[in-house]
């Protein structure tokens, strides 16, 4: 047997994706610092040993910032998928599987939706609600549930004629069981798969939101502390380049991630 070839855009994915869900987990005891300590005395200073990113206009330790920064980034993603999972699966499931007014009325108001950019939409609602970690959730959900709804109600709507559904159809099993014990199964691989996407696509808007002063100002976010970095870039450029990777990094380890997901649940490969 042939010896399977190592993947190491997943490796490398897999490897940053720990990472960050490790500082987020473990930031109390993985920041060398209070991510709020102000020394007067260090600021805007370069890397150095005692602080290896440098400090921040008001003395504070950028890697410590970083770290905890990782929470909200790690929190805004996972809770804004799993909601919008949670309301994508159940009305695309509801208008794949039931069809007719149901599904012209579910897919009119994806259609709506799906006619405002995301992020002009999730600005502007943070603007009215103001800023903060919930607001910011709740502006991502608000359009984080649609593409979840259209990838369901295509995948139902393939699955619903086969032959096995048809079976248990015939035998009097229940719309309900039917989606939950022959449907939904079928489905799962390309929505895990888009999920992992979604993680990384909330990551960018949540950073985007903070970036412009609508996300939280009570915690440390690495769009705030870019916003930051951007007034002292010419000669403090640690303060915006190192949350600038990580947002990078992060996100492209979900993307390769996610990428790896698809091949491997591929059933055609």
């Amino acid at each position: 047997m042939a010896k399977r070839k190592l993947n190491i855009p997943a490796l490398t994915g897999a490897i940053f994706c720990s990472a960050v869900i490790i500082c987020a987990i473990f930031a109390p005891w993985l920041a060398p610092y209070d991510p709020d300590a102000q020394d007067l005395k260090g600021q805007l200073q370069g890397p150095s040993l005692r602080h290896p990113l440098g400090q921040d206009e008001l003395g504070r330790d950028v890697i410590s910032r970083i770290i905890w920064g990782s929470r909200a980034s790690m929190l805004v993603g996972i809770c804004v998928v799993s909601v919008s999972l949670l309301i994508g699966a159940l009305l695309g499931g509801l208008a794949g599987y039931a069809g007719g007014i149901v599904d012209n009325l579910i897919m009119r108001i994806v259609d709506v939706l799906l006619a405002f950019p995301g992020i002009l939409l999730a600005i502007a609602v943070a603007g009215i609600l103001g800023p903060s970690l919930f607001n910011v959730i709740f502006a991502l959900c608000l359009m984080g549930w649609v593409g979840f709804a259209r990838l369901v109600r295509a995948q139902v709507l393939s699955v619903r004629e086969r032959e096995f559904v048809l079976a248990a159809r015939s035998i009097g099993a229940s719309p309900t069981r039917i989606i939950i014990r022959h449907v939904m199964p079928e489905v799962t691989a390309p929505v895990v798969v888009q999920a992992t996407f979604a993680i990384a696509g909330t990551i960018i808007a949540e950073s985007s939101l903070s970036f412009l002063g609508l996300g939280p100002q009570d915690i440390p976010t690495w769009g705030s502390m870019l916003n930051r970095g951007v007034d002292y870039l010419l000669f403090a450029p640690h303060l915006a380049t190192f949350p600038g990777l990580l947002v990078m990094i992060t996100v492209l380890g979900f993307n390769f991630l996610g990428d790896a997901l698809r091949d491997a649940m591929d059933v055609r490969r």
